[in-house]
């Protein structure tokens, strides 16, 4: 198993602001990346996995390095560690799977140029997806956009959509479907990926209704719950 240390490069760019870092996030874009972390937190719970949210990702020694900071990178392999910045090779493997949720000022880029830019760095999956309303730009009809490395010619080929605008993710084992604002996670069955919290609140829901039917069971046999 390959081993990674920290890198020793001291990056412009992790002391100073890119361009993407000057043009803030609306409301829906925070929203929605806090979800999707939520929700692949509680996927990946007890596998070894690490999700990182705007990371600066390098590729070279070079100080002056510009770099690809995605709005969610997944690694998976990684144990969780706080770095200032991830130098590829280096601190560890590249993600395997990154998301950009677009903005009026990225979106272009991040449909024309990006996937060129994580194939060179070994993205196995990226996807980018539009939660404005309308959307944007020439795509309107279309929000939920994918990659997927093509090893021998580290080149991305984009993924066709299903029907409804989904895509299935292998490395998330998952399908990813096109809700207005929101990019939800499913199971092959089309049970829905949950946070953490719905999770709970779910098991919690099924729980209570497990034992109201239990009582109703023991009513209609002459027997009172309470008394049980």
């Amino acid at each position: 198993m390959a081993k990674y240390v920290e890198h020793e490069v001291a990056y412009y760019y992790d002391f100073h602001p890119t361009e993407e870092d000057l043009m803030g996030e609306t409301s829906v874009h925070a929203n929605l990346v806090h979800y999707l972390i939520e929700v692949l937190k509680w996927l990946f719970r007890g596998q070894v996995c690490t999700v990182y949210e705007n990371l600066n990702f390098y590729q070279t020694p070079n100080p002056r390095e510009y770099p690809l900071a995605p709005d969610i990178a997944i690694i998976k392999g990684i144990e969780f560690k706080h770095v200032r910045s991830w130098r590829v090779g280096k601190t560890g493997p590249p993600p395997q799977v990154v998301f950009e949720i677009a903005s009026e000022e990225t979106w272009k880029k991040d449909l024309d140029e990006k996937p060129g830019k994580y194939a060179l760095m070994g993205v196995k999956e990226y996807f980018a997806y539009d939660p404005n309303e309308p959307p944007i730009g020439k795509h309107a009809s279309r929000r939920l956009f994918g990659w997927q490395l093509d090893k021998e010619r580290r080149e991305m080929r984009e993924m066709s959509v299903g029907p409804d605008g989904r895509l299935w993710s292998p490395h998330l084992d998952s399908f990813l479907i096109p809700d207005r604002d929101y990019l939800r996670l499913s199971e092959r069955n089309g049970q829905l990926r949950l946070t953490e919290a719905e999770a709970r609140r779910a098991e919690a829901e099924a729980e209570t209704r497990r034992a109201q039917a239990l009582a109703e069971k023991l009513r209609s046999l002459g027997i009172d719950p309470n008394h049980v």
